[in-house]
């Protein structure tokens, strides 16, 4: 048992190594390149510049945004990750109905319940109103 409970964190490590190595590698390639002559380094203003989309970027560019969004982007969050708890549940509903029947259903319409209460709050708050 502990044996196959490592085994699955040793593949976690070996992908940490893997996502580790692989930014590393290309930069230490990078500055050996520079080094050796083969990426020739000349900096410029040009180069040093912020480039935006082939416009030269405009000196006092921070704007402040409205408050809204911010509560949009929120609310946009609650919900998606209330619909990542779905889908394993969608993609594994016919192996659990078999074993657990009726529960499993009762239990997701409970979690879907308390989403649209939650969803029917915002509207009553006027959290989407504030769109357009």
């Amino acid at each position: 048992m502990f044996d196959q409970y490592f085994s699955q964190y040793g593949l976690i490590a070996v992908f940490a190594c893997v996502a580790l190595l692989i930014p590393l590698g290309m930069y230490v390639a990078s500055w050996f390149a520079g080094f050796f002559g083969v990426r020739p380094s000349n900096p410029s203003t040009v180069k040093l510049s912020i480039y935006e989309c082939g416009f030269e970027s405009v000196p006092g560019s921070w704007n402040q945004f409205n408050f809204r969004y911010y509560a949009i982007a929120l609310i946009f969050l609650i919900f998606d990750v209330e619909v990542i708890f779905m889908i394993p549940w969608a993609a594994n509903y016919g192996v659990m109905s078999k074993e657990f029947g009726f529960f499993v259903l009762a239990e997701m319409i409970v979690f879907v319940g308390i989403l649209m209460i939650g969803w029917i709050y915002a509207v009553k708050k006027g959290a989407f109103s504030k769109i357009y």
